[in-house]
């Protein structure tokens, strides 16, 4: 025989207060004294009750949900979506996650939230156009994580991509680096501020030579631009690399390895993010640090202060640019051997 559900009633029953007391407790409004608030909850442990927050939302002018949507697969994502729980929860919201594959495009990951009753929609590195950013902006607060966005309507939190890759190619030059590699992240969010600051970074000095390679976001794509990378002959192929992310950096590196060529002997090698795996031991990699905690913090209070009355804030949403930092490691050290001669 199943276990008869615990309700309010149970708690309010147990604690020896009303169910209209039980129910201010856990909407986490006004009308409860300490005592009684930490009295109900302690009923609440001690019947294992769970509120059911979705019945609760649905007769309420107000679901206090942030959407999310996010690249399924994507690393730097994954560290993104614990920062944005641990805010969210201090903030008293929940969050709701659409995912983007290759199959479920970002409009329809949107719609899902919409749908869910979300009060406000954070975007990590969304692909969606301007105008597409504007119209979804004029229903509800939406902040873009990670990609740029014109227009007031629109909340922007984002690392300074372009002093990143500054900071590795400046990294690789005081190495004694002067053919320094970009593998490329073509249309991918942040990208195009990543060119730039290798390219500004680059023609700072005439001595520096560029070579842009394709890249990309997965450790495939590093692999292809590893193979490229190979093909280029020895007398031709730049001493150092700076890669679009780091899951594109350590897919070159492997394949690098396997072709003969030691790393960072033969061919420094930088990412980007600082996902967990790049700190590994066996993989070690020198990268441009995004900061995922102030990053997730920053677009929570984004949403929240807009939503929950902030004058400033719902006048016009804050663009928000955080500083990266690098972190060196093993995978890059001096120029030595053929490429100083």
């Amino acid at each position: 025989m199943g276990r008869e559900k615990v309700t309010m009633e149970h708690v309010a029953a147990r604690a020896g207060v009303s169910r209209a007391l039980v129910s201010i407790v856990f909407r986490g409004v006004a009308g409860a004294s300490d005592a009684t608030r930490e009295r109900v909850l302690a009923a609440a442990r001690e019947l294992d009750y769970r509120p059911d927050t979705r019945a609760s939302r649905l007769g309420s002018s107000r679901t206090r949900t942030l959407g999310v949507t996010f690249s399924v697969g994507h690393a730097f994502h994954g560290d993104l979506l614990e920062s944005l729980y641990t805010h969210a929860d201090a903030a008293a919201y929940e969050l709701v996650l659409s995912g983007v594959t290759p199959s479920r495009s970002e409009e329809a990951a949107v719609e899902t939230l919409l749908a869910e009753r979300c009060e406000g929609i954070v975007l990590l590195g969304s692909s969606q156009s301007t105008a597409q950013l504007t119209r979804l902006a004029a229903r509800l607060p939406v902040v873009s994580v990670l990609r740029p966005a014109t227009g007031d309507e629109i909340g922007v939190v984002r690392t300074d991509d372009t002093a990143g890759l500054r900071l590795a190619v400046e990294h690789l030059r005081g190495l004694g680096h002067t053919r320094i590699a970009l593998l490329d992240g073509g249309r991918t969010a942040g990208a195009t501020e990543r060119r730039r600051g290798y390219r500004s970074a680059m023609r700072h000095s005439p001595a520096l030579t560029e070579v842009v390679l394709p890249g990309g976001l997965t450790e495939l794509e590093g692999a292809a631009a590893a193979r490229a990378f190979v093909e280029l002959g020895a007398d031709e192929r730049p001493t150092a690399v700076t890669a679009f992310n780091d899951r594109c950096a350590i897919g070159f590196v492997d394949v690098a390895r396997q072709a003969g060529l030691r790393v960072p002997g033969d061919v420094s090698v930088v990412g980007f993010d600082d996902i967990t795996e790049a700190g590994y031991p066996h993989v070690a990699l020198t990268t441009v640090r995004q900061d995922a905690a102030r990053l997730g913090a920053a677009a929570v209070r984004s949403l929240a202060d807009r939503l929950d009355g902030d004058p400033v804030a719902a006048g016009t949403p804050a663009h928000t640019v955080i500083a990266p930092e690098l972190v060196v490691r093993s995978s890059t050290a001096p120029l030595t051997g053929r490429a100083s001669s």
